[in-house]
């Protein structure tokens, strides 16, 4: 079988279902099977060239001689098919006019500029011209393998694999941006090892460098161009988007990827549009009327932002429907478009009516561009005539500026003559841009790879002095596999001044401009660069975005898009899922009290650190105050001015007392007992300095248990005041026994024996766990109370049990001799007193764990004021009054004939 007869069946065999992929494989393998045969057979031996001119040639292509050629396939032109039918013989064409995409034509003139300024250098190069040869693919597999074989043979011939006269040095091949088209021309270039040059999404999506080693992409990985959306989605905060990709095994791959990585940043789809893939003529309704269907779709969703992947021509027929969408009644969409860098607002020649103001604000992710300084002047010169190799140019004039190059087309009568001094500048952006696209500038910086990459192999060789002929290089010698070693390690700057280098996997070190579209209704546009995605940059640093130079749709009114499945959740709220939807879509619930949420959808509410408190809306968290009793404030001074008051009271009636020790009134009733009793209520007086302030180590120690022995030895003197009494009007009967207890010793003994059980108390206490100074951090929300820690409460209601204790047996005593005849007796004071006492206490117990922070230490002090004052008040008044007021009534006599009377 050869060649002819394998193209053939190529023709014969056309097939747009996937149920028929494997036999399209196996037609490749029979190609490939074929050219091994050649090689076998015809050694590549040269001959004068027997074989006919190929009976069915490419009706576009474009070719400039050279001794170094580079080969290109693009899909500028293509025809629409009929559907196929396995019933008959496919025919070759059935469209009698080509559509052409007017703006792939600045993808060959760069190439075309490339190689122009290449020879045109004396210092790439030297004695040697670089030629190319372009042929289209008409977006078919079966016209992109017949290219491919075409560049491996001889011009105007369709051998493969022999070499007749003039035969073309072919070193590299650059493909089509459609990814299918390139993995179709690596499949056969494979063989021959020959660079392939891809300024499409190829590689990361058809197993990479495994299966096409020879493959040099010139635009970055892809997968560094969807983790570049996904940051870009979160710097916007947009987490319910609109999900678009080609309905072939490249959106499959796309989804599989993208997909998963959205879900771990936490985004949603609101859906996934497959955009139908379309091949033949009569599936163009068909897809039509379902995109028609699927666009309301979008109308219906929420997303404000769409992501579209995909290539052309389906990008197309999703470009047509939306600006058409009018045609259909269908409100217009004012939506954000996020697309990759496969996107290009490049029409087809027979839509010239295309409204782009629907895409108006779009981001894309384009590859990286700059402006090389001579292109906008080789643009100038181009003409119908410019030259006599460019196939291309005929198609592209007529259909881009609506005229005919000639009358002799009886279709094309209506159709005014081109002068063929039409201006390209001229031409809508949709049609052709003067600047150099991204991926004109990545066919432009490949061809300047091909070239240093042989320069630097022949200067390498050079120096070696090996195959050299007459000190030139004999490039007849060269094989296209030998650039490969060259093009690893090749790093050279372009004339823009951009760098040019490789990584270990053939592809280009470069990020992604990212560009907003701003579209007019003239079909113009002007693409604003406002971000840049840098892949080597700094772990969190790749995504740069300038927000305030971003022009939104009309629709937003020039404010941020908000794109979520809900309104968002304020600060002081969180997220809640909604069962049976996506966790993008959930209800928003209050923080609970004491945690917060600083930023809107937080999942969960923060809890405030113990030193602060959340505020009102729960919104953030505030520092707490710090409080205490202190002696600058109202409620300290107060305190601590009747504290002082009180135990100067106490002074003086001490000195009263010890003034008039020898009167009958102060001798009465034990004058140590009185002088002890008035000492104590003085210290008493005083202890509750210790109470306010700032608690520290010192006066945490002292405090209760100061307060605790020095209101023990209190209450002490008064029982052993009142038992005094008893005891001596018990002992004045007559044979009565009691006399021998009577006296100083006695009430001393009383004294000492209750004071040391309330200090073997307190010392059991200092050595079990000791008082510290502590900080109460949630008794009040917004407060730190600084506090004295009792170290156990249990040991603190023992001291207070046990003054209770002593409070309740002295008024017991009091009680039961208050009524004895005693003109001395203060049984009937001391009942009192201790009535007061008692009732202070048993308030104090209930107030005192109701309340919280300074309020508590103030009812403490309150207490130990109004039971030590109710003691002085209710004992010694009546006896000041006597002294001071009714001294002749403080004597003997006085007291013994009143007491006669009454």
């Amino acid at each position: 079988m050869d060649a002819s007869q394998i193209i053939q069946k190529m023709e014969v065999w056309r097939f747009s279902s996937r149920r028929v992929v494997f036999v399209i494989r196996i037609m490749r393998v029979e190609v490939l099977l074929l050219l091994l045969l050649c090689q076998t057979a015809g050694k590549m031996h040269s001959m004068n060239c027997p074989f006919p001119e190929d009976p069915f040639p490419i009706l576009h292509e474009f070719y400039q001689p050279g001794e170094l050629v580079i080969g290109r396939i693009p899909s500028h032109i293509f025809f629409f098919d009929s559907s196929p039918s396995f019933m008959e013989q496919p025919t070759w064409m059935l469209a009698d006019k080509p559509v052409s995409i007017p703006k792939e034509y600045q993808n060959i003139l760069a190439l075309a500029f490339a190689v122009k300024e290449i020879n045109e250098k004396s210092g790439i190069l030297p004695n040697l011209s670089l030629g190319f040869h372009i042929l289209n693919s008409y977006y078919i597999a079966k016209m992109t393998y017949k290219a491919t074989l075409s560049l491996l043979s001889t011009q105007q011939r369709f051998i493969p694999n022999f070499k007749c006269d003039h035969q073309k040095n072919l070193i590299a091949v650059f493909g089509a941006l459609a990814s299918e088209t390139s993995a179709n021309i690596a499949t056969v270039l494979a063989l021959y090892k020959i660079p392939q040059f891809t300024s499409g999404s190829h590689a990361p999506l058809h197993g990479g460098k495994m299966l096409f080693p020879h493959l040099y992409q010139m635009v970055p990985n892809e997968a560094h161009q969807y983790m570049g959306v996904v940051r870009l989605l979160l710097h916007f905060r947009w987490t319910w988007i609109g999900l678009m990709a080609m309905d072939d095994d490249n959106g499959d791959r796309f989804l599989q990827a993208v997909v998963p990585l959205l879900t771990q940043n936490r985004i949603c789809s609101s859906f996934t549009l497959r955009i139908t893939k379309m091949a033949f003529m009569d599936d163009f309704i068909t897809v039509v009327l379902r995109l028609e269907e699927q666009y309301r779709v979008f109308l219906q969703s929420k997303a404000n932002v769409y992501f579209v992947y995909g290539e052309p021509p389906s990008l197309h027929i999703l470009s047509m429907l939306l600006s058409a969408a009018a045609k259909f009644a269908l409100p217009p969409l004012g939506k954000v478009w996020v697309v990759t860098s496969q996107w290009d607002f490049n029409t087809w020649s027979i839509n010239r009516i295309w409204d782009i103001e629907v895409f108006h604000g779009a981001i894309s992710f384009a590859v990286h561009s700059s402006q090389p300084p001579g292109f906008p002047d080789f643009l100038q010169i181009v003409r119908p005539s410019w030259s006599k190799g460019d196939g291309f140019i005929q198609e592209f004039w007529e259909q881009a500026f609506s005229c005919s190059m000639t009358m002799s087309d009886p279709h094309k009568e209506n159709e005014r003559i081109c002068t063929g001094e039409e201006k390209l500048e001229s031409l809508p952006a949709i049609f052709f841009e003067m600047r150099m696209t991204g991926r004109s500038y990545s066919l432009y910086n490949a061809a300047y790879a091909v070239a240093h990459a042989f320069h630097a192999m022949h200067m390498s060789r050079s120096k070696q002095k090996k195959k050299i002929n007459g000190g030139q290089l004999n490039f007849q010698n060269i094989k296209p596999w030998q650039l490969h070693h060259f093009l690893k390690y090749i790093e050279f700057n372009n004339t823009a001044k951009d760098t040019v280098r490789f990584n270990e996997n053939g592809e280009i070190l470069e990020g992604f401009d990212i560009t907003n579209w701003i579209t007019f209704s003239n079909s113009s546009f002007v693409r604003v660069k406002v971000g840049r995605l840098d892949p080597q940059a700094p772990r969190g640093q790749e995504l740069m975005v300038n927000d305030d130079q971003i022009v939104w749709h009309k629709s937003f009114n020039q404010v941020l898009p908000i794109s979520v499945c809900n309104d968002n959740c304020h600060p002081g709220y969180s997220k809640k899922k909604k069962d049976g939807e996506k966790f993008c879509c959930y209800d928003c619930v209050s923080c609970p009290e004491q945690m917060i949420s600083e930023q809107k959808d937080m999942d969960v509410c923060v809890k405030c650190p113990e030193d602060r408190y959340s505020n009102a809306h729960q919104t953030k968290c505030i520092s707490k105050v710090v409080i205490f009793l202190s002696y600058k404030e109202p409620l300290g001074i107060i305190l601590a001015v009747l504290s002082i008051s009180f135990s100067l009271i106490t002074a003086l009636v001490l000195g009263i007392f010890i003034k008039h020790q020898d009167t009958p009134i102060v001798k009465a009733n034990n004058r140590s007992l009185t002088y002890m009793l008035l000492i104590s209520l003085l210290l008493c007086f005083l202890c509750s300095l210790l109470f306010i302030g700032q608690p520290l180590k010192v006066t945490c120690l002292l405090r209760q248990t100061t307060f605790g022995l020095i209101f023990s030895v209190a209450l002490s003197s008064v029982l052993a005041k009142t038992i005094t009494v008893v005891l001596a009007f018990t002992a004045t009967k007559p044979g009565s026994g009691m006399r021998k207890w009577v006296g100083k010793r006695m009430a001393n003994s009383i004294v000492l024996f209750c004071s040391f059980i309330q200090a073997g108390i307190c010392v059991l206490w200092l050595s079990t766990s000791l008082p510290f100074p502590d900080k109460d951090m949630h008794s009040l929300n917004d407060k730190i109370i600084l506090e004295c820690n009792e170290g156990s409460a249990a040991m603190f209601y023992c001291v207070l049990g046990y003054m209770g204790f002593l409070a309740i047996l002295s008024f017991t005593v009091a009680f039961l001799a208050r009524k004895l005849p005693d003109s001395f007796n203060e049984a009937k004071f001391i009942t009192f007193s201790m009535l007061v006492f008692c009732s202070v206490w048993l308030t104090f117990v209930p107030t005192y764990l109701s309340t919280k922070g300074k309020s508590m230490v103030a009812v403490e002090i309150f207490s130990i004021l109004a039971s030590s004052g109710g003691l002085l008040g209710c004992i010694f008044s009546p006896k000041c009054y006597i002294i001071i007021l009714r001294p002749k009534l403080n004597n003997r006599e006085q007291l013994i004939r009143r007491n006669k009377i009454k």
